[in-house]
């Protein structure tokens, strides 16, 4: 086996399908087998990717496992070469696996790479090519400089804007929404950190890899599409939540021994009015939808608010 093409589905039935369409439409001389991981959804998705796709490995969760949980799952009764993270908010083209197996069998130094992710818009996905959040790169990031001078690197160390998305080479950090993984990388580092429930897994997995001395790549010779949030918007306090959460477990791991007490204190207060403005802002957001629902149901219109 090639390849082991790993995909976790949370009340994600449609999107789920329409990218296991994508994946059987590949065009490629690898062999590849799918495994599903399915966290409990409420929909119906486990009985349709059954039904539709029965050649799909299948594991059902009793609970939400959380990402890096499910991803483990599947890459433990995996039998590939190599491991394919793939979102289950994304639809590949019919050459990208042929591409990017090419590319990693032809490189054996590249422990882990990633393709080209745009939005549906067209616009890229910024998440696909990134530095890792030293506190100088979330500084420059967090306040705007990234912004104002989206040419210097210096103020770039994150989104690495000054940077061009149709030119490959080595980055630090990946997205794991497309992060294709050598075997034998996965043996020497070790599977996702499960303490983060579905953010930051990717950029700590990508800092360990680049830590043993593997080479994250991007290779932008094929694109995805990622639409963007497929699971986030349903429970919108737990996903503000864990997002947050994420951050201070990054910096705990990778970070806070290096700095002084002072600079720790500063980020983990900036983590802080970032959680409190978002939890404003969605419960704002809540609180609005809600003031207008009565007028919007009364004139018969129910498009906005009918979930």
């Amino acid at each position: 086996m090639d390849l082991s093409i790993v995909i976790v589905n949370y009340n994600t039935r449609q999107l789920t399908l329409d990218c296991l369409q994508s994946v059987f439409a590949s065009e490629t001389g690898y062999k590849f087998e799918v495994i599903v991981v399915d966290n409990h959804s409420h929909d119906d998705s486990v009985e349709r990717i059954r039904s539709e796709y029965p050649q799909v490995t299948m594991i059902v969760n009793e609970e939400n496992t959380g990402f890096s949980y499910a991803n483990n799952q599947a890459m433990k009764v995996s039998s590939g070469r190599y491991i394919l993270l793939l979102n289950s908010d994304t639809i590949i083209q019919k050459d990208t696996l042929e591409i990017m197996l090419s590319l990693m069998d032809g490189h054996p130094e590249v422990g882990a790479s990633g393709c080209k992710v745009i939005l549906p818009d067209g616009s890229l996905d910024k998440a696909c090519k990134r530095g890792f959040p030293t506190p100088s790169a979330s500084f420059y990031y967090a306040f705007g400089f990234s912004k104002w001078f989206p040419n210097q690197p210096k103020f770039n160390q994150y989104q690495l804007s000054y940077l061009d998305p149709d030119e490959e080479y080595p980055i630090d950090c990946l997205v794991g929404a497309f992060m294709l993984v050598r075997r034998e990388t996965i043996d020497q580092v070790g599977i996702l950190d499960e303490d983060f429930f579905m953010y930051a897994e990717d950029t700590d997995w990508c800092y360990r890899i680049k830590e043993a001395g593997w080479v994250n790549y991007y290779y932008p010779r094929t694109t995805i599409v990622h639409y963007k949030g497929g699971s986030a918007p349903r429970r919108p306090l737990k996903i503000i939540y864990e997002f947050h959460r994420s951050m201070v477990l990054f910096y705990n791991k990778h970070y806070r021994k290096q700095y002084n007490p002072l600079v720790s204190a500063a980020i983990y207060a900036g983590i802080g009015v970032q959680f409190a403005m978002a939890v404003a802002k969605s419960g704002l957001s809540f609180f609005m939808k809600k003031k207008e629902l009565p007028a919007a149901t009364s004139s018969g219109d129910k498009g906005t608010f009918s979930g």
